[in-house]
């Protein structure tokens, strides 16, 4: 069974959760923190850094999926060596404060080669944010055509809340939002909806055509695994609550 395969139920009921400890976290206290948490609370899989010791401490802490996100297709090979189940190019929000920008033809071209590399393993792919949103569909119909298993969006990053409370929030995962209602539309794979989103915003993920969603700062920059574990618990709810029959129309 191939791992997209035994996330295919929480895929297809819009319930999937992403639990992300960040791409450019090599810390192991915390990915440790944010594992337990992503265990205890319910979480679908988790998303780490592509670094063989963090996938081999994952796997002694949890029984989840573990993704790990690259931005280099030989990153990956050691930590897949090492048990990593799927992989994901992206998770470029820690790159944008760098000044750094992924453009439509480079992911594309990260997608062919990762695929060369790794023909066989569950492949993400992120759609830059940074990108127009006819854009963003046609780089997601081009990255699923070069073996994408699932597209994932972004957008926190570049969203400017005017408010606080649940309307900043809304805000916040405004573009994320757009970008997963727009592609879901136009790609036959399953689409995440990450960066930005919160128990307030990951219902209206589901609602855009989400098959599900990654989050990351809302349960990692947690100060403790109690808190994180609240949090992640508190997304599982609101993901289940999205799919309850009695809000459906």
């Amino acid at each position: 069974m191939t791992m997209l395969a035994r996330l295919q139920n929480p895929l297809r009921r819009g319930q999937a959760l992403k639990i992300i400890t960040g791409l450019t976290n090599f810390n192991r206290d915390s990915v440790a923190r944010t594992v337990k948490a992503a265990h205890i609370g319910g979480a679908t899989f988790l998303d780490i850094a592509a670094d063989a010791e963090l996938v081999r401490l994952a796997k002694s802490l949890t029984n989840l999926p573990i993704c790990v996100s690259a931005v280099d297709p030989n990153q990956f090979l050691e930590p897949v060596a090492a048990g990593a189940d799927l992989i994901e190019i992206g998770n470029f929000d820690a790159f944008y404060a760098q000044g750094r920008r992924f453009e439509a033809p480079e992911v594309l071209e990260l997608t062919r080669a990762t695929r060369a590399l790794l023909p066989e393993i569950t492949l993400s792919v992120t759609v830059p944010h940074i990108l127009a949103l006819d854009e963003q569909v046609r780089l997601a119909e081009a990255l699923v055509e070069a073996g994408a298993d699932l597209i994932q969006t972004e957008g926190g990053t570049s969203s400017q809340p005017r408010h606080g409370g649940t309307l900043g929030l809304i805000e916040k995962a405004a573009p994320t939002l757009a970008a997963a209602a727009e592609i879901s539309r136009a790609v036959s794979v399953p689409v995440l909806c990450a960066s930005g989103i919160s128990n307030v915003t990951a219902p209206l993920a589901i609602a855009a055509g989400a098959a599900g969603v990654g989050v990351g700062s809302a349960v990692n920059r947690l100060d403790s695994e109690i808190e994180a574990i609240a949090a992640v618990r508190g997304l599982v709810e609101a993901l289940q609550g999205a799919n309850h029959p009695s809000l459906r129309v």
